[in-house]
């Protein structure tokens, strides 16, 4: 069961930052439809349906720390940085160099200035501003949840990442033991893929 006043708090989100700002311009038009669009090589921005879920999940508080793995055209970190207020920091990675200029100009230009960018880099999240109280994974893992991400979070932190076919909900307890996890099937994402010298 979702808390209401976390579900009244991402439903402000939603309003505060239209997904329309953080689309190509060619496509902002259609930022109400409830699907996914292209944002260029081979990437996507995900359905306001999912987004929510994700969010839901999640459920990040005011001030803390997130990273956010696989940013992207910005909108989700633009959503998580709303969400922590003026005192919490998202650290947003991607792995494509033009993506990366294009989320961070997004939210740049909507007025985003608790976020730092990063180019994703050969260690899977990133470690050297860990730990975090929250990481959102935009891409899927092959068939776990990788330990480096694990190793990332805060005790008491909390993990929402797509696995094969299925989004993984992990809570980790004051011990840095994992308190519980959660499947919710049924959702699609692109590949999550390490960055490699060529990328």
């Amino acid at each position: 069961m979702i808390p209401q006043e976390l579900s009244k708090r991402i439903e402000q989100a939603f309003q505060q930052v239209p997904r329309r700002r953080f689309m190509p311009p060619a496509i902002s038009n259609l930022a109400a439809v409830d699907r996914a669009f292209p944002i260029g090589f081979g990437q996507t921005i995900s359905q306001p349906y999912t987004v929510r879920k994700l969010l839901q999940w999640l459920a990040p508080a005011m001030d803390q720390r997130i990273l956010d793995l696989g940013s992207g055209s910005g909108w989700t970190a633009a959503l998580l940085a709303h969400l922590v207020g003026s005192e919490g920091m998202v650290y947003a990675v991607e792995r494509i160099p033009a993506l990366k200029t294009f989320g961070e100009n997004n939210c740049r230009d909507f007025g985003a200035n608790n976020i730092q960018f990063h180019l994703a880099g050969r260690e899977l999240g990133l470690p050297g501003h860990s730990p975090y109280d929250r990481i959102l994974v935009s891409a899927a893992a092959d068939s776990e949840v990788p330990p480096d991400l694990l190793q990332q979070l805060a005790a008491n932190g909390k993990m929402v990442i797509p696995v094969d076919y299925c989004i993984v909900e992990i809570k980790m307890n004051a011990d840095g033991g994992i308190a519980y996890r959660h499947e919710h099937q049924g959702y699609s994402f692109v590949p999550l893929v390490v960055a490699d010298d060529d990328t």
